[in-house]
């Protein structure tokens, strides 16, 4: 009799803990030796998670009791248990329990009991669509015949009662929102020769695999419908009735022109992704009375995650993020307990609770959407790094060379964090961590030391590289590999998000003295005017307010300049980068731990969960509109 698993330990979430497992009646722990993610993956699935995102050593949820079960765990990662995976035998270790391990699971268990996982994980890989007809190299696919992998293999299916819930479900998991009917006769013709229906030939008939799908068009996996397979004794003289399924998806707009996409969803979504590195994924935002707040998680699972998703132009939810993993918001919270059916058009349709006094933004949900296959990843490469996420970037030129498009690197003048987040996201490797202007370090292809782009310009929402402004023609002043662009990459980042209620609230207006200025003047903080004028005689016109700037982000912010470049200012006696005169003052947020201090030694930052306040009476925490005319102004905070 299998024994069974539990999380335990603290602080934790429903998600994540001490993995403990029960022998001949008794709960024990694992040790961290040889603890790998495959051994996490298992204990996830086991414990009805899809699976694991990482894993912690020495007992991060606190030292367990009693005994250690198992040592030296290896697990291939396709058991059914960890109770299946090899060990050094039960209670045989030479660990204590400060070396317990823990496993963090991917966030929501989008499937309710080891049945369908392992229905997910072994039955139906994957879907795809086989493009017919005009649709044949482009991209995304979004027509086609519906193949099913499993075991390496793709399989058409077979459409004897195929509905449009079906349909629906199939395009959620190729990244789109919708499905339209696909045309019979425009397809027969080309099923016929794609697969020789009817024909002499058996050898070439299709070769199904399942017959007899039924989904109610909520479901994030075809994995989770009804369907039968054919069994292996049927051949091919399959589907006798019917013809391989044809799958006809509707692309969001992100992707293709959205004039269908509008009809079916709201023009202007109230719904917004934030903080999310990649395409498709975000803490989820909803707009009421013009003002943006968040969701809690409480009752948060795929079906509610996959509304948003689709209202938002892209495919159902491939997961359900709770316990604010893409950051802790700021202002309101709207809604909790939501409770949608998986066929509402907004996630303001969906059945919910208004009574949020529980929550707070620890609890913030969040999504990460399927997404079309645009093949963006294969036009750019890094090489040279000492890790995946790092390197000097290569980019596929349009030129080829032996009938081979031809790889080349960036000009990095003008390289900024805004490229390199593109890239990151282009390669799916998270957020920008550092916009390098020389990699002569890194050891790159020596074929590919042309510069095949210059002048590289984006906002940093493009989906790729080649989408950003570039030069039409390749003009580089600092040519050659050693100044060729580079990118550094990381799962976390930090998020800077200035509280504008404060400005809006502490702004006025003072007329100051020159006298009391000679400071704020050394150290350039008034308008350039101000060096024209017959000091000490006079005054600037100031407008002054309090800033408080909070990181949401899941990582401490840090100056670009290390304490070791900072200047000395003789007239406020603070060290400051030559960016700023401030040092970096921390007041704890909840849920937050203070690192940084707000003094003349150690390092400075902002960290995680905390925000950084500067009081409207500090010096030089101001705008000098001394030579701005009267009237009517929008005052920006960049």
């Amino acid at each position: 009799k299998q024994s069974p698993i539990r999380l335990s330990g603290y602080p934790r979430k429903m998600y994540e803990g001490r993995v403990e497992v029960l022998h001949n009646g008794e709960w024990g722990t694992v040790c961290d030796d040889d603890f790998t993610m495959s051994i996490a993956n298992v204990v996830c699935r086991e414990l009805g998670f899809i699976g694991a995102s990482s894993w912690s050593h020495s007992a991060k949820y606190g030292s367990g009791v009693g005994k250690i079960w198992l040592d030296n765990v290896y697990c291939t990662g396709l058991e059914k248990s960890i109770h299946n995976c090899q060990s050094r035998g039960w209670g045989v270790a030479d660990c204590s329990h400060n070396e317990d391990v823990g496993v963090i699971c991917q966030d929501t268990p989008c499937f309710h009991n080891s049945k369908q996982i392992e229905q997910y994980d072994t039955r139906v890989e994957d879907v795809r669509l086989r493009p017919i007809g005009s649709a044949r190299g482009h991209l995304p696919v979004i027509q086609g015949v519906l193949q099913v992998q499993q075991r390496g293999r793709w399989h058409p299916v077979c459409n004897d009662g195929w509905t449009q819930q079906n349909s629906h479900v199939i395009c959620g998991m190729l990244g789109f929102p919708a499905e339209r009917s696909a045309f019979r006769p425009v397809f027969l013709q080309c099923i016929r020769t794609l697969y020789c229906i009817r024909c002499e030939h058996p050898f070439v008939k299709p070769n199904y695999l399942m017959h007899s799908v039924n989904c109610t068009g909520s479901e994030a996996h075809l994995s989770m419908c009804a369907f039968n397979f054919y069994q292996s004794d049927q051949g091919r003289s399959r589907c006798t009735n019917g013809i391989p399924v044809t799958v006809f998806c509707i692309p969001g707009p992100t992707f293709s022109a959205g004039l269908v996409f509008k009809k079916l969803f709201r023009a202007e979504a109230q719904v917004r992704l934030k903080a999310g590195a990649l395409a498709g994924e975000g803490r989820v935002e909803v707009q009421l009375n013009g003002k943006w707040g968040t969701i809690c998680d409480d009752r948060w699972d795929i079906i509610s995650a996959s509304v948003v998703c689709r209202e938002l132009g892209f495919g159902s939810a491939r997961e359900a993020l709770v316990g604010g993993k893409m950051g802790q918001a700021m202002g309101p919270i709207y809604l909790t307990k939501v409770s949608c059916s998986g066929d509402e058009r907004s996630i303001l349709e969906c059945p919910h609770s208004n009574e949020t006094e529980i929550c707070s933004h620890r609890d913030d949900a969040g999504v990460r959407c399927h997404v079309p296959a645009m093949d963006f990843e294969k036009q750019v490469r890094l090489r040279g790094g000492r890790n995946l996420y790092e390197g000097r970037l290569e980019v596929l030129s349009s030129e080829t060379k032996n009938d081979s498009q031809r790889w080349g690197i960036v000009c990095s003048e003008g390289w900024s964090m805004l490229e390199t987040a593109v890239v990151c996201r282009q390669l799916g490797l998270g957020y920008p961590s550092i916009a390098l202007k020389e990699t002569w370090y890194f050891d790159g292809d020596k074929e590919s030391d042309n510069i095949v782009m210059s002048g590289v310009k984006c906002s940093g929402d493009e989906l790729s590289l080649q989408q950003c402004h570039h030069h039409s023609e390749v003009s580089c002043r600092h040519g050659g590999a050693r100044f060729a662009a580079g990118v550094i990459c990381g799962d976390t980042a930090s998020d800077l998000v200035l509280n504008a209620p404060l400005v809006e609230a502490s702004a006025y207006l003072e007329d100051r003295p020159l006298h009391v200025l000679y400071c704020a003047a050394e150290e350039n903080c008034l308008s350039s005017s101000a060096r024209h004028m017959k000091w000490p005689y006079g005054q600037r016109r100031l407008l002054r307010f309090s800033s408080e700037i909070h990181n949401l982000g899941q990582a401490d912010f840090r100056p670009k300049a290390s304490r070791q470049n900072w200047d000395w200012h003789e007239c406020h006696h603070v060290f400051g980068s030559k960016d700023t005169i401030h040092l970096i003052s921390m007041n704890l947020a909840v849920g937050g731990q203070k690192v940084y201090e707000c003094a003349n030694f150690g390092e400075q930052g902002i960290t995680a969960n905390c925000h950084d306040t500067y009081r409207h009476d500090i010096d030089c925490q101001w705008v000098d509109i001394t030579d701005v005319e009267p009237g009517d102004y929008i005052f920006q905070v960049c």
